[in-house]
């Protein structure tokens, strides 16, 4: 995908720039996720550097042991998944304006999926056990 990807929250306070955006569109069924956008999260990963604009507007809540989730104060607007420590974000896909060049690749959290909705598409599908080794994988080497 093409460098130097922009979005914003609804309200424009907060403006995001991403180095690169991977084109993959994943969605995660956990808990945590579903309380915290009303349904499942569909979202983007980032790659490279990450900025700002508008800092002064974003509340960052530290979700986990392992990372924080950022919302405009003053729209509401969801941000970022963010793993403390690393550059890495995972971003609501909404917040971008590049609806064609995006695909549904994966689901993780499968098993906490609620019955009362499903995606037709086929994806990779991952337990939270397997998206916890992976990414233990990753970070071990």
């Amino acid at each position: 995908m093409s460098t130097d990807q922009q979005a914003s929250c609804l309200c424009s306070a907060v403006k995001i720039n991403t180095e690169k955006l991977k084109h993959n569109v994943g969605v995660c069924h956990c808990g945590m996720c579903r309380k915290w956008t009303g349904g499942p999260l569909l979202a983007i990963e980032t790659e490279g550097k990450v900025s700002f604009e508008g800092e002064e507007n974003i509340t960052r809540f530290k979700s986990s042991q392992w990372a924080e989730r950022g919302f405009c104060r003053k729209c509401g607007s969801h941000l970022f998944y963010h793993l403390l420590g690393s550059q890495q974000y995972i971003m609501p896909v909404g917040l971008f304006d590049i609806d064609d060049e995006l695909f549904l690749e994966h689901q993780i959290f499968i098993e906490e999926k609620p019955d009362y909705y499903s995606f037709s598409q086929k994806t990779k599908n991952m337990t939270g056990a397997e998206v916890f080794a992976e990414f233990e994988k990753a970070n071990n080497g």
